[in-house]
């Protein structure tokens, strides 16, 4: 049975984020293009939910937060077996400080 994948508010606003950076700094159709990797990369999870390591800078959490790995990008994610979904929390470009993630 396949999960359904929910964005949070928070990783969509960081797609967002991803899009403008390469729309002003690349171009249009770079921007879509990756965006569009991402969140094709995250399909995966719909039939493979322990697919991903748990994520150990997120340990210390209630909820236990996993991670799915496309190309700079950390896809930051949580499995309710129960509601038979996966939501996905951040999109973490991990070129940045990895201290930031704990937001």
């Amino acid at each position: 049975m396949e999960f359904n994948i929910v964005w949070s508010k928070f990783a969509e606003y960081q797609i967002d984020n991803i899009y403008d950076y390469y729309n002003r700094n690349a171009t249009n159709k770079v921007a879509l293009n990756i965006v569009r990797e991402i969140i094709k990369s995250v399909d995966i999870l719909k039939t493979s939910q322990f697919i991903g390591k748990r994520e150990e800078l997120l340990v210390d959490r209630v909820l236990e937060y996993r991670r799915l790995i496309h190309k700079n990008y950390k896809i930051i994610y949580t499995i309710d077996t129960k509601e038979k979904s996966i939501k996905i929390s951040d999109v973490f470009d991990m070129r940045q400080n990895p201290i930031k993630i704990k937001q």
